[in-house]
This record gives structure tokens, C-alpha cells and sequence, in this order.
């Protein structure tokens, strides 16, 4: 069965409006959630961006059963790798082990804000490979030295480690991506449902690990305000990853999307209250062999509605159609 998951997603609300919508996530029944980790939202109209690690301590307290995880984290740049060990280790505890550390290379749009340059993307993916290796040997516990290509780490140890670390899940969108997280990673994080992601993800050592995916969504009864609103607010979905990880700023996504129409969100993402719909949507992913697929509700002021429906609606069509 499919499990089907819940975005907190900092960009489109605040730090109380989070942690209260992944308290009702847990009523109402989503399998698990995930975490989005910015320093701005992609656009204006989003209108937030609150510190997301502070956000996951309080919903662990918050909640008691639904798995948390960072979806993603770049251990890169605004974090040195240590820190995000110190960080997820914390939080495996606060959350009695429902943490999952979601990583990946990062976007500009974030990490362009300590001002150390934005190098290329294979680069960025060196960093990684650093930063994840750095992670796991904090996790085994110990004192820990590194002299690295990217990173040093000097006499570092995790003083309150949990009996299980966190499960390193890492983001992929091509062929170099892929390979990482089958070396290193032991689940696979993807926003495009391809199953060449995955099959490429297997052929690297990633075969009988879980995959996640992501979905956004934008519930409404009134179809034409639904759209309205993912048009607002997520136009910039559709320009795919090259372009999405390199831009700098909200108003570099204002100029890029500025042709894109409502009715181009439409047709990539289901709006309106038809759950056929959002089945539909999800089904793409389902049938790549997504194993976990969380929707992002568009609209930070839309949630508490979109839970209610969740819970009689969308929720029950999903499980029917994937169990």
C-alpha cells in the first residue's frame, strides 16, 4: 500500500499555523509528514519562511505518532555537516524515532544568503557526498576528525545520540543524483514522478529501499479559486529542478514564470474538490513505484479546510484506489 504523507511547507505559513496543521494531520490520519527547509519562499505571495528545524522540535512534541522528516535539507552551505548531525540527532530523540534526515544539494534560493558563491552542480554534489559521510560517522558516535576537500571537522562529538540515527534520505533529479543515493542513502527523495529516477536509483545499491515523492495539490470547492491560488502561489513548480536550484531570489521566480498562465497550472496540478482528480494525479507516481507520496496543499490559509477533506474525502478515494 501506498503510504500517503503531509507537507508542512515553511514557505506558505507561519511557525504556530505549522505545527497546528501537522497536529491535525494525526487526527485525521496522513501516514507521515515532511518538512520543507528555506530561507525564502519561492515566491512573494507565499509570504513566509520560519526556521524549520524549530518548527519540527515543536510538532515532535506536538504529535506522538506521525513520522517527521526534512524534505530537504542542504548540509552544505548554511549548515556545516556537524551541525545537521547535532540537529537530526536532537530531533530522532525529541521525536522518539520518527525522524528521517532528508538532504540534498541545495538551491540558491536559500543558500545564497551566507555569501559563498553558488559553485555548479557537480561541485554541489561533491559537497554532498562530504557532508553525508561527515553525518553517519557522528552518528556511530565518538570523536570525530576530518580534513576534507570541502569541509573540516575538528574533534567533533554528538553528545546525545539516540539508539537508532535517523534514516539519511537523499533528493535526486538525474543520473549523478541517483548514483549518490544509492551509494549513500536509505531511502530516495523525488518531486518528478519518473521511474527512470528510480530505476537509476536501483541500478546504484538503492533496490527494496523507500521512495518518497511529492505532490502539490490545491483543494478548493470553488474550482476557479483553486486556481487561482496555485497560480499565485506555486507557477514556479513546472520550471523543473535545473532551472528551480539556481535561481537566487523570489523575484528571479517572479520574472521566469511570468508567462506562465493559470490554465498551464491546471494542467499539472489538480484543483478543485473532484477526488478522482487528485487520484489521478497521485497515480503517476504510484505506478513509477513511489512507495510514499506527500501532498502539499497550496495555500498556508487553505490547510485547516484541506484537513477536513482530507480526512472524508481524499484520504479514504486514495486508499482505495493504491492499497
Amino acid at each position: 500500500m501506498v503510504q500517503i504523507g503531509y507537507t508542512m511547507m515553511t514557505e506558505q505559513a507561519g511557525p504556530r499555523d505549522l505545527v497546528s496543521h501537522v497536529v491535525r494531520a494525526e487526527e485525521v490520519g496522513y501516514d507521515f509528514s515532511v518538512t520543507s527547509d528555506h530561507y525564502f519562499p519561492w515566491l512573494r505571495s507565499q509570504g513566509h519562511s520560519p526556521y524549520a528545524w524549530s518548527v519540527l522540535g515543536a510538532a515532535a512534541q506536538a504529535t506522538s505518532r506521525i513520522p517527521l522528516m526534512t524534505y530537504v535539507t542542504c548540509p552544505s552551505f548554511r549548515y556545516h555537516p556537524a551541525v545537521v548531525a547535532q540537529k537530526a540527532a536532537t530531533m530522532q530523540l525529541l521525536s522518539e524515532g520518527r525522524f528521517r534526515l532528508g538532504l540534498g544539494s541545495g538551491e540558491n534560493l536559500n543558500e545564497h544568503v551566507v555569501g559563498g558563491g553558488w559553485p555548479a552542480a557537480d561541485v554541489r554534489h561533491e559537497m554532498l557526498e562530504e557532508a553525508v559521510e561527515i553525518i553517519r560517522a557522528l552518528f556511530e558516535g565518538g570523536h570525530v576528525n576530518h580534513r576534507g576537500k570541502h569541509f573540516d571537522v575538528e574533534s567533533a562529538r554528538l553528545w546525545d545520540l539516540p539508539d537508532e540515527p535517523p534514516q539519511i534520505g537523499l533528493a535526486v533529479s538525474g543520473d549523478q543524483s541517483c548514483a549518490l543515493a544509492g551509494r549513500l542513502a536509505d531511502l530516495v527523495i523525488a518531486t518528478e514522478p519518473k521511474a527512470g529516477l528510480l530505476d537509476a536509483f536501483d541500478r546504484h545499491g538503492g533496490e527494496g529501499k523507500p521512495r518518497v515523492g511529492q505532490l502539490p495539490v490545491c483543494y478548493d470547492p470553488d474550482r476557479d479559486t483553486a486556481i487561482k491560488r496555485a497560480h499565485s502561489q506555486f507557477r514556479w513548480f513546472g520550471s523543473g529542478w535545473k532551472v528551480n536550484s539556481e535561481l537566487p531570489h523570489p523575484d528571479a521566480f517572479e520574472a521566469a514564470t511570468q508567462f506562465v498562465t493559470p490554465d498551464d497550472v491546471a494542467a499539472s496540478i489538480p484543483c478543485g474538490d473532484d477526488p478522482d482528480d487528485f487520484v489521478e494525479a497521485v497515480r503517476p507516481y504510484a505506478e513509477a513505484g513511489f512507495t510514499e507520496i506527500a501532498m502539499v496543499q497550496i495555500g498556508g490559509d487553505s490547510q485547516p479546510e484541506f484537513l477536513d477533506w482530507s480526512e472524508k474525502t481524499l484520504l479514504p478515494a486514495l486508499r482505495d484506489a493504491f492499497a
